[in-house]
């Protein structure tokens, strides 16, 4: 009690030493702070890890103009001394420093006269312990900074901006109002839909480069698909490039990664900030120099998404909200490590997301700061929806909060997750009225390796999958098929492909056994060709997962059968050059990039694509059918055979479907003239011929037909 009682004291005491934010105050805090340095017993750090929950402000945070004055504000409740760092520019060594006072409730803030737009700045923050004279301490990034500028180095060094927030003219376009049932979404990377030179683009790899007209990659290609909406890969300010190959940063030694790069941006800086790399057009990252300077991509990401909008196609974004970058210097880390992460014992970073560290999103704090980055994207940028990275390790109260609040701006936000991360609870998502990905229609329908864990469509049953599983699938996966996961049809994601590991397109060249992945590819153009059999097994895959009743959603090339090989022309010594890559999340290069070329050479599954996406939205059938006018008859000679009727409204269809691939099925019609729609060949909306009776399907195909 004694040691506590002197703690508090000696708390006090700093407190009111900072509200004189005098010159005086810094030997106050040399003298006192050293009665605090004894509390480094894992007993006292947990009891003030713990009791940090108590603070809380509803003060505006960042920095803002008011009345002729810029207002700086940081939540950081463990520091005990906070400065403000301002520059006229970011090359500056040399900066002016305000010292900020602390309130009762954890908020360091100060004022300045004038309104200093376009200024740059950052914070030193000092904790327990730490030497309150060194000068020398990084300069942290406001976590609400609007723009950052960031240098391209390791561990990037970055600055926010002072931002005015002015109109912009939206063209009266607004969020996308659709019905989850609706939505076929396009999973895709800013840069990659265009940095390839045959996208046609002038500005190659970036948010207008996205927005160009009449080219044959970026937007101008994704309007021809059909789709409906665009998943955008993490597009918040992030940290793209990772320490030295075999060298030493900041206590990480770099034995994973050649290229030094994050290419997919799951390594969020900041929360609030468009990703300054994608404003601009690069062959080759410039290194050593100041990216973002003029906060123009705030502009350049709104007029990506109006482009969209224009387009009747919604924008969503991958966030992840789970962990922050590892590869920066001065964020949340250095503010305030004890408030904003998951510790052990012993004050060390949990990370169960297996990216060195967890955020604590059940920190009150932590979560208004999610819960506002949501709401500032649906405001300022007009985002239509989120995805939400390793889902399962945000806390039930913030999944809760974050979509209560959303709906009251935009009733029809979307947010799909990862139900995983730390746990595993798909239909934990659902009861709260969120989408998850559907990874067992993925790993049931593919199957989950390509090597010894093949799926439905190569005719084998992946894991625990069967008949009854995959009739689960064309349902929605509901809860009431006993085998489900969620409430309703629209919280179920189907896909097939994400961004993450093998393509399917090289999934099933690999499990065909007609692509070896150990061995090294010459000609790209060749690999991609694909072979009769290859072909049907997309066809196959594309069929069901367009004809399933939920949320449909493919990756970007998956219509084309995208395949990842290593480029060689590349300066990086990587020993799977010309090789199959099944985590490219590194390589900012043609790995990554469409090739439009590959489209062409394809151009029979992306009409295939493009006719299933039809389909799927010309008839209702296949978005709105209630689960009892569906109905299943199997195939009596093979368990990879089954049909069924659906009924909707005034339209009656048949989808029959022969994932056995050993032999042909007959399959019986029931009573009347039916005009096929789809075949091992074609889809389209209108009748391609008529058949009755009796049919048969080849091995690996499938067929929608529709009652006259």
């Amino acid at each position: 009690m004694k040691k506590i009682s002197i703690i508090i004291t000696v708390l006090l005491i700093i407190g009111i030493t900072l509200l004189s934010q005098k010159t005086t105050g810094e030997k106050l805090y040399l003298k006192e702070i050293k009665s605090l340095e004894t509390i480094t017993d894992t007993i006292e750090f947990q009891k003030r890890y713990s009791g940090l929950d108590k603070f809380f402000s509803d003060k505006k945070l960042g920095s803002y103009v008011e009345n002729k004055k810029t207002y700086f504000r940081l939540f950081t409740p463990s520091d005990i001394k906070v400065t403000l760092c301002l520059y006229d520019k970011p090359e500056n060594k040399i900066s002016k420093e305000y010292f900020l006072t602390k309130d009762e409730n954890g908020v360091w803030e100060t004022e300045l006269d004038g309104e200093l737009y376009g200024k740059y700045y950052g914070y030193k923050v000092y904790h327990t312990g730490d030497d309150l004279s060194n000068s020398n301490m990084p300069v942290c990034v406001d976590p609400y900074a609007k723009a950052v500028t960031s240098y391209t180095t390791y561990m990037s060094p970055r600055l926010a901006i002072v931002t005015k927030e002015e109109k912009y003219d939206w063209e009266r376009t607004s969020w996308i109002q659709r019905d989850w049932r609706d939505l076929i979404i396009y999973e895709m990377h800013v840069r990659d839909m265009t940095a390839h030179k045959t996208s046609g683009a002038k500005n190659r790899g970036s948010y207008k480069g996205l927005t160009e007209n009449n080219i044959t990659g970026g937007l101008s290609y994704i309007k021809t698909l059909g789709v409906n909406t665009v998943e955008l890969l993490p597009s918040q300010e992030f940290g793209n490039i990772e320490i030295p190959f075999k060298d030493s940063i900041s206590g990480k030694y770099n034995t994973w990664n050649p290229y030094e790069r994050n290419h997919w941006g799951y390594m969020t800086s900041n929360f609030f900030a468009p990703a300054a790399y994608y404003n601009e057009s690069w062959d080759n990252l410039k290194w050593n120099r100041w990216i973002g300077k003029d906060g123009s991509q705030r502009k350049s990401f709104k007029d990506m998404v109006k482009a969209f909008h224009k387009e009747g196609i919604a924008v969503m974004m991958d966030v992840v909200y789970n962990h922050l970058s590892e590869y920066e210097t001065g964020n949340l880390k250095q503010i305030d490590k004890e408030y904003y992460f998951r510790l052990d014992s012993k004050g060390n970073y949990l990370a169960e997301s297996y990216c060195g560290n967890d955020l604590k999103t059940e920190r009150p704090m932590m979560r208004r700061l999610i819960i506002e980055s949501i709401l500032y994207w649906m405001k300022e940028y007009h985002i239509d929806g989120f995805r939400f990275d390793l889902g399962k390790l945000l806390d039930w109260k913030t999944i809760e909060e974050i979509i209560s609040e959303a709906k009251k701006v935009n009733p029809n936000v979307i947010f799909t997750c990862e139900p995983w991360g730390g746990g595993y609870d798909p239909a934990g998502f659902s009861l709260r009225g969120w989408a998850p990905w559907n990874d067992q229609i993925r790993n049931g329908i593919k199957g989950e390796n390509p090597n010894n864990g093949l799926g439905w469509i190569f005719g084998q049953w992946y894991g625990n999958n069967s008949p009854k599983r995959i009739k689960s699938y064309v349902n929605g996966t509901l809860v009431q098929d006993t085998l489900g996961l969620f409430q309703k049809k629209e919280h179920s994601v189907n896909y097939l492909e994400s961004h993450d590991g093998y393509t399917l397109g090289d999934f099933i060249r690999i499990a065909s056994r007609e692509v070896n992945p150990g061995k090294i590819i010459k000609d790209a153009d060749k690999n991609v060709k694909l072979t009769p059999n290859q072909m049907k097994l997309n066809k196959l895959g594309a069929l069901f997962l367009l004809t399933s009743q939920g949320i449909t959603m493919i990756s970007e090339g998956q219509e084309f059968a995208r395949s990842k090989v290593v480029p060689f022309n590349i300066k990086v010594k990587d020993n799977d050059k010309g090789k199959i890559d099944h985590n490219s999340y590194n390589k900012d290069n043609e790995t990554n990039y469409i090739n439009y070329k590959h489209a062409k050479i394809n151009k029979e599954l992306v009409d295939y694509y493009k006719g299933l996406i039809s389909l799927r939205n010309t008839y209702p059938a296949f978005r709105y059918a209630e689960y009892e006018n569906i109905i299943f008859t199997d195939h009596p000679n093979s368990k990879f055979g089954f049909s069924y009727i659906l009924k909707h409204e005034k339209d009656e269809f048949i989808v029959i479907f022969n994932a056995d691939p050993k032999q042909e099925l007959e399959f019986t019609l029931p009573v009347g003239r039916y005009d096929v729609l789809v075949d091992k060949n074609s889809a389209v909306t209108k009748a391609m011929y008529e058949v009755q009776g009796k049919i048969i399907l080849e091995t690996t195909t499938g067929m929608v037909l529709k009652l006259k």
